[in-house]
């Protein structure tokens, strides 16, 4: 599969014009719950889960655009999706959502001749769900 028409929505603003990548990233943290009875091998179990959303954009600072978007969300948490193609939701094409912490925003980025790009990692909270419709 080649990602060619990614779809990304935050808060409700479908991003996919700004959007150069999108990133979902879940987790589990493994606790230790070895004993004498393990006979020397470490056992562990699942424990909190947590997960991220990796993006880069290309930036605009138009009225309407990603800047003014996204800067009075900072500090918030907000709802997003994310999915492979911008097509309709299914089996072949899973939705990702949930709830994000506006954590950090770095508006400007890039060296002389660069595109300004914005790059930023966001914190999920709470459950990050799958769906296919």
């Amino acid at each position: 599969m080649v990602l060619l028409a990614e779809y990304l929505s935050i808060n409700a603003n479908v991003l996919n014009e700004f959007t150069k990548k999108a990133e979902i990233a879940v987790e589990v943290e493994d606790k230790d719950v070895t004993t004498f009875a393990s006979l020397g091998w470490k056992e562990v179990l699942g424990g909190l889960k947590s997960g991220e959303l990796g993006c880069e954009f290309l930036q605009d600072f138009a009225a309407t655009k990603l800047d003014a978007i996204m800067w009075p969300l900072l500090g918030t948490v907000v709802p997003f999706e994310v999915r492979a193609d911008q097509s309709a939701v299914g089996v072949n094409n899973p939705k990702y959502t949930g709830n994000l912490l506006i954590k950090s925003w770095n508006p400007l980025s890039g060296s002389v001749g660069d595109e300004a790009t914005v790059g930023v990692t966001f914190p999920t909270s709470g459950a990050v769900t799958r769906a296919t419709s």
